[in-house]
């Protein structure tokens, strides 16, 4: 039976087994690849999207369970017109390898839709949960300060 899922504001038909994580969905029927594969027990952070807003590890939500709109690296910005979040980390040079970085953009994406002008324990509690092996954690707290300065200053 085909499930209809909303993803990036496109509606998409996905025929198959209920039981699939919505990140194979995501990557492999849709061809959303900008959500990384990382660990597949919710443990990184790399598989991060948005489900109504919500910060979740796609690797761990069946796609039976898929309860609203998905969001995905792809949905809240492009090259020529990125999200405030995308380029606060262009502007604090975030990234090294970037593996890891679609999962920390969403996941500090959804931490400004919540508490749009976080405290450093605030981004600590929130970003804990998404892991760097290059280690720009100090980059990735500055770019998400600046990010709620300007978001915050653009109202």
């Amino acid at each position: 039976m085909a499930i209809q899922l909303n993803i990036n504001g496109t509606s998409h038909n996905v025929d198959l087994p209920d039981d699939v994580p919505l990140l194979w969905v995501l990557r492999d029927e849709i061809g959303l690849t900008g959500t990384k594969f990382g660990c597949g027990v919710a443990a990184c952070g790399a598989c991060t999207v948005h489900i109504d807003g919500e910060a979740v590890r796609s690797c761990q939500v069946a796609l039976a369970d898929v309860w609203g709109d998905v969001t995905t690296i792809e949905g809240i910005g492009t090259p020529d017109n990125m999200a405030t979040i995308q380029q606060a980390w262009v502007d604090h040079q975030v990234a090294q390898c970037g593996y890891c970085q679609s999962g920390q953009i969403m996941n500090a994406a959804a931490l400004l839709s919540e508490i749009p002008r976080p405290t450093d324990q605030d981004i600590d509690d929130a970003m804990q949960g998404n892991l760097c092996r290059c280690g720009t954690y100090p980059r990735i707290k500055a770019a998400i300060k600046d990010a709620a300065t300007r978001i915050t200053d653009e109202v």
